[in-house]
């Protein structure tokens, strides 16, 4: 990845952001802003709300104090769910459905990016000749690729990635490298999380630094 010029238009931008869990600070007060085409590294000790702040920024969960800003206009969760999409330690995944049917269903909520379908956005990630494979049935690392293809599939400006290393091979990091390097270098923007990612990533990211 490489440096995103500051004249980069400003995606997402928090200001004092906190969040409490039974009147204890989780985190914050948080700066931070993210621009068109970064990857920035959410940093933290384990408890720190890393993954906390990406279910406030999916709309899983509500902000407690503090401002969030979606391209200079206040961000209303209502408003906004289609320009992030979230993939987390719980992939999104219905075990029942297959790879194609359970991109069909995000599809069918969300939209598809423009040029793109189900079926090469699964072959993109490796997953041709799975298509119709129960999820239950898919290896561990071919479940996180079947939730990656919802990363290709769908148009949010914005990804949300917590650990998505997890559970893949070499062959699975370089894939997730390529698609946060195409992501961004289109003008879309990712927040992520990982142990790993300072040593796959090409160049230097913008980090994040969660605090209490």
């Amino acid at each position: 990845m490489t440096a995103t010029p500051d004249a980069a238009p400003i995606l997402l931008e928090a200001r004092a952001l906190s969040y409490y869990r039974q009147d204890e600070p989780v985190f914050g007060p948080l700066d931070f802003s993210v621009r068109a085409g970064e990857v920035a590294l959410i940093e933290g000790d384990n408890g720190s709300g890393k993954t906390t702040l990406l279910r406030i920024l999916a709309g899983l969960l509500h902000v407690d104090d503090g401002e969030l800003h979606w391209r200079g206009r206040p961000w209303r969760r209502e408003e906004h769910l289609g320009d992030t999409v979230f993939l987390g330690h719980h992939l999104g995944l219905k075990s029942d459905l297959s790879a194609r049917e359970n991109l069909q269903v995000a599809a069918g909520l969300y939209g598809t990016r423009c040029g793109r379908h189900v079926d090469g956005a699964l072959a993109d990630v490796g997953l041709a000749g799975y298509e119709d494979e129960p999820v239950r049935r898919l290896s561990a690392g071919q479940k996180k690729r079947a939730a990656l293809a919802r990363l290709l599939l769908l148009p949010a400006t914005l990804w949300l990635l917590d650990e998505p290393y997890a559970n893949l091979d070499r062959t699975g990091i370089d894939l997730v490298n390529r698609l946060l390097a195409e992501h961004s270098s289109s003008g879309g923007a990712v927040l992520v999380t990982s142990h790993g990612a300072v040593s796959f990533l090409h160049g230097e990211p913008k980090r994040v630094r969660m605090h209490a």
